[in-house]
């Protein structure tokens, strides 16, 4: 092929390349209108806003060429689902089964030993 053929198609791509970089999209705009979806871009620029709204509208979800990557939530909302790390929901659960009286004792077996030379 020769250069003054591929030139145009070289400097159409460059053009569009620009025209894309010059056009900003708000986060509403992006993911296909989901609502509370950012891209990570976005996410980066206007990361005030975006933990403002993580406490206020909810959970913020981050985009990576489309798909969901990570979700920003609120302190509050993270220790809620996180639970305590008391273990007290754990004991809770145990402590209300059906089966709290069975003794849970593992079977052991001897293990063999054998004989080290110091």
């Amino acid at each position: 092929m020769d250069w003054l053929q591929i030139a145009p198609v070289i400097l159409n791509l460059v053009e569009l390349t620009r025209i894309l970089r010059v056009v900003p999209m708000s986060p509403r705009q992006s993911s296909g209108d989901r609502p509370n979806h950012w891209p990570l871009q976005n996410a980066k620029a206007r990361f005030s806003e975006l933990v403002r709204r993580a406490r206020s509208d909810g959970p913020q979800h981050v985009t990576v060429h489309g798909r969901d990557e990570v979700v920003v939530i609120s302190a509050e909302a993270f220790r809620r689902l996180s639970g305590g790390e008391t273990g007290q929901a754990l004991i809770d659960a145990l402590q209300s089964s059906p089966y709290r009286d069975f003794d849970i004792e593992p079977v052991r077996q001897a293990m063999p030993v054998r004989d080290v030379i110091l």
